[in-house]
């Protein structure tokens, strides 16, 4: 049997990395290529893979409600690929039907174990991501989180944000007007319970987002 994978990430050279990895083994065989939820999802109809690669953040729809959608109708198995460690990502990912979570810095060691896996029907979860479910399952006994969650936009410029960029400098980065990220600001701060900027460096580097040493 050849699992077929669909591969889905805005960053085209990452795609080609996995897709090389995933071409070498004996039984795998990428069939289509996305750069967003929307393709992910449109491709998942036509192609129907095995399996799923599914970046969490990508442009027009985002790789949870693209997930969302691809599991409820019965279209692949996912596994959620992502560049932060994330609790709300890991958990929003889970929530809408992902089999396996592993961080892109660990994709080309862990990718093709985390495809076998999820086929065989088990779970695959990245051992720093083994780490936070713990913590989630732990938190949830002890008082349930009822933050809303940050989007994954609301993540991106969290990030960049904590690293000392401008409103407009994450604007020209994420092709944003400097007052869409200013809203975005606002919402994060909401969200969180934050009062200033020195707070949210201090969430990114607890969250782990963020290197102290940056």
């Amino acid at each position: 049997m050849t699992i077929k994978i669909l591969l889905a990430d805005d960053h085209q050279i990452l795609r080609e990395g996995l897709k090389l990895l995933l071409n070498r083994q004996e039984d795998m065989t990428v069939v289509a290529e996305g750069g967003d939820g929307n393709e992910a999802l449109e491709l998942a109809e036509v192609h129907r893979p095995d399996i799923t690669v599914m970046d969490v953040m990508m442009p027009n729809m985002d790789g949870i409600e693209a997930t969302r959608r691809i599991v409820d109708q019965g279209l692949s198995k996912v596994v959620a690929l992502s560049m932060y460690a994330d609790r709300s990502f890991v958990a929003e990912m889970l929530k809408a039907g992902a089999l396996g979570f592993l961080l892109k810095d660990c994709a080309s060691t862990e990718l093709v174990e985390a495809v076998r896996k999820v086929i065989g029907g088990e779970m695959y979860l990245g051992p720093s991501i083994s780490h936070i479910v713990a913590k989630l399952y732990v938190s949830s006994i002890k008082s349930p989180d009822r933050r809303e969650p940050l989007t994954p936009r609301e993540m991106e410029v969290l990030v960049l944000l904590a690293e000392g960029k401008t409103n407009k400098e994450v604007g020209d980065r994420l092709h944003l007007s400097s007052k869409t990220v200013g809203t975005h600001r606002q919402h994060i701060m909401q969200k969180l319970g934050l009062d200033n900027l020195a707070e949210l460096v201090k969430y990114a580097i607890r969250e782990g987002l963020i290197s102290f040493n940056r």
